[in-house]
This record gives structure tokens, sequence and C-alpha cells, in this order.
């Protein structure tokens, strides 16, 4: 690349240039147009070369829980660089070990391993691997309505379209889990749906048979499939069932924990206790590329003796070890999940359930600072809004300073955890704003 852009929004056009010449994007057409570009951030902010700012309400790819460039996490991540850059993952190191004790720190009672991964799909894999060695099967059940990671077993026991052409992986097996406004039981009550999609569940192990099930694989709040919170009493019965028919229980943390859902992990929030967590951004708010899994004791002693085929050569990096640490620590020193909780109790969740009168609201739903509103065409058959409509709000959006998480027909509402109170409501209030003009438009 060669700097010849002779002011901060040449920069930006130059900038957009480049990556079109060079770059090749995930998930995209690479045709499509790229016109944001991010050059510094702060907290709850990002800002371009040209000086625009931009109220993040993405947190990237909901990971940025502790907000960009938090100094505690930078001056760690510094230190530890000028320390030690790198080691082998056999090799012991004391920041490896100050990093596992901040996450199982968090962890459920009776877990007491940790396993660094690179990031969270290779942490689903390797739950994966765990639950079929110690289980003697093969089949993971996972939900129709989920994203796992794009690696081999992730991305096939993921259910939404990005599956599609990538299913290598064997074994597994696909069921729906509760979301009530699209229910698939003709369900009409929250208790209802559990306990139809509990009974779904169990057909489809029984069908498949108890004995070929290694594991069932979740996520505790679905996450880019739409923000969906599980129905009252499901999560416990997925937990019977699979104490019922000897199956390990695998709950995905990877976006929704460490203080996303406004608890250190989400699990907190539900009458659950999983075999294996996995986790990732939000441990680091994505500040150096790391996951991991959360190891329950008897799921950690089967490996004691018995070798666990499987590792990473940036297992445990001593820069991603260091970033955890450091984010751990100020979360809690800072009340940064209290902050999250407070914030979808108090205002994200009343700001955005004001917008249900515009026509294009389906459906709002959410917790701590993690929401999703639901647009749809028509509120009466619940058509999902068109790709026009999700443009217009988004360029709405960037028009007005927010950066939006749009999905589908969604809109994630999914600021830092550090967001402040004035942040939000201005956030929910440029929302309300798009929405309009997108109404009045149609």
């Amino acid at each position: 690349m060669t700097d010849t852009a002779s002011s901060p929004a040449d920069r930006d056009a130059q900038a957009v240039a480049d990556d079109r010449a060079t770059v090749f994007h995930s998930w995209s057409a690479q045709a499509a147009p790229r016109p944001f570009v991010v050059a510094g951030g702060q907290g709850s902010w990002l800002w371009n070369h040209a000086g625009q700012r931009y109220l993040d309400f993405s947190s990237q790819l909901v990971n940025t829980n502790i907000g960009h460039q938090h100094p505690v996490v930078v001056k760690a991540i510094a230190e530890q660089a000028a320390t030690l850059a790198t080691v082998a993952p056999a090799t012991v190191s004391t920041v490896r070990n100050a990093a596992a004790e901040a996450v199982l720190a968090r962890a459920p009672e009776g877990f007491t391993k940790v396993f660094f991964t690179n990031g969270g799909a290779d942490a689903v894999e390797n739950a994966i691997r765990m639950a079929r060695l110690t289980t003697g099967r093969e089949k993971v059940v996972s939900s129709y309505r989920s994203y796992h990671g794009n690696t081999g077993a992730a991305i096939t026991a993921t259910g939404d379209w990005r599956r599609n052409h990538n299913e290598y992986a064997r074994g597994h097996v696909h069921v729906f889990t509760p979301y009530l406004y699209r229910t698939e039981f003709w369900a009409t009550s929250p208790e209802q749906e559990t306990e139809r999609a509990l009974h779904h569940l169990e057909r489809v192990i029984q069908a498949e048979g108890p004995a070929s099930v290694a594991a069932i694989l979740l996520e505790t709040v679905g996450g880019s499939v739409g923000v969906l919170v599980p129905t009252p009493g499901y999560l416990a019965g997925v937990r019977q069932i699979a104490d019922r028919y000897g199956i390990v229980l695998i709950l995905d943390e990877v976006m929704v924990g460490f203080g996303r859902t406004g608890s250190w992990l989400a699990l907190d929030l539900y009458d659950v206790r999983p075999d294996l967590v996995t986790f990732a951004k939000g441990v680091n708010s994505g500040y150096v590329p790391v996951g991991g899994v959360m190891i329950s004791a008897p799921i950690a002693e089967a490996f004691d003796e018995r070798v666990f085929p499987g590792g990473l050569t940036y297992s445990g990096h001593p820069l991603a070890m260091a970033s955890i640490v450091a984010t751990c620590k100020a979360m809690a020193d800072e009340g940064i999940v209290d902050n999250a909780a407070r914030i979808g109790t108090d205002v994200l969740g009343p700001g955005l359930a004001g917008l249900a009168d515009n026509p294009l609201v389906g459906e709002v739903r959410g917790v701590g600072v993690f929401w999703a509103v639901e647009l749809v065409a028509d509120a009466q058959t619940r058509q999902p809004a068109g790709p026009d409509v999700m443009g217009q709000v988004k360029a709405g959006c960037l028009a007005r300073g927010l950066l939006p998480l749009v999905v589908e027909n969604r809109i994630h509402v999914a600021p830092p955890c550090i967001v402040t109170d004035d942040e939000a409501r201005q956030g929910v209030q440029i929302l309300a704003e798009a929405l309009d003009a997108a109404a009045q438009a149609r």
C-alpha cells in the first residue's frame, strides 16, 4: 500500500480502495460495498480517519465487552510482550496458570481445568472431541438455530445457513429449540414452548439411539441467530435429558460469556450445570485471539492417564493469557458485569420496548447488553422484513452516528458492557429515528 492520501477523508477512501484490492472478507460476496473504515476507538466509540464518530452498538462481533482500548488490558499485553512474547503450549507458564485461575473463578462448581484454544470455533471442536472420547459415542445434537464457528465439526454443528456447503464432519443431528415468536411447536405460552421443545429433543435422541449420542451442544443464549433467550425451565430440562441417557452437555458461551448477559456467564441466569463450557472473545474483549474449554472434574480426570489427542501451537499464548488476566480483574474491580445487568434492566430493556409502536418492529427480546429487535414486513403474518428495509435502517443508523449489528431481519443491540446510561439512551434514540424513517419510506 502506498499512502498518497492528502486529507483524512482521502485516507478513508484509500483504505477502502486498498481493502478492495487485497483483502478477502469472510461470509461476503467480495464485490459488496465496504464503506465503513475504523481508524481508532475508545470505550464505546469508534471513528474513521476523517474524525466521524460512531457509537458502537455492535461491540464489533459482540466481543468488546470491556470496550475499545481499555488501558489496563492494553498495558498488560504490552508488558507481557516485553517479558515473554510466546512460548510452546507444553511449557509451564505462570501467566497461563493465572489465566486459567481467572477463568475457573467464574466457572460452575466442580470445574477444575481449562484447555486454551485460539478462538471459539476450535474451543467447540475440542469440546466435541472430549465428549466423544469420554463417552465412546459419536453423535452430537445441536440446534438448527445456532452458530458454533467455521471449522469442521463446529460448522457442521451450526444450524443456520452457514452450514450449507461446509458439512464435512460426521455424526451431527439438529433439533429445534425454543423460539416462541416463531414457534415450531404451535405453542401459545413459554411453558408450552419449553415442554414441547424438550419432548422434541428427547424424541430425536430416542430415534437416533441414545447409546450413539455423545453430546448435546447448545448456545446458552442463541447469539447470531437472534438473541434467543431460553424459555423458563428449558435448559434445566435439557440437563435432565442428558443425565437420563448419559450424554455430555456442552454450553457454548463464546458470544454470551463474561458479562454480555449481565452475569459472568449466561448460564448463571439459569438452573443448569453443564459438563463443558466453551468461551472465547468476551473473556478478553477480543484484544488478542483466544478461546477455551472449561472442563468439569470427571472429564478432566478421564485424561489423567490417557493422552488427549488435540492441541494448538498457540494454545495458552502469553499475550492472550495476559489479556485474560487483566480483563477479568478490570471487570471485577470496575463493576462492569453489574453495569451490564443494570443497563439492560434500566435503560436498554425499557428503551427498546418503547419501539413496539413502530410497524416494522415484530418483537424485542434480550438480557443485559444483548438484545435483538426483530423487524417484520407485516405484524400479523410476521413475515420478516426484507433486505431493502434492513439496508435503510442500517444506513439511517450510520448516518446518525450509530454502528449497528444487522443480522438478517434483526438489529442486534450489543454495546460494550461499559456503556453508560447516556450512551445507551443515545443509541436507542438513534435506532428509533432510523426505524421511523424506514417505516415512513415504505
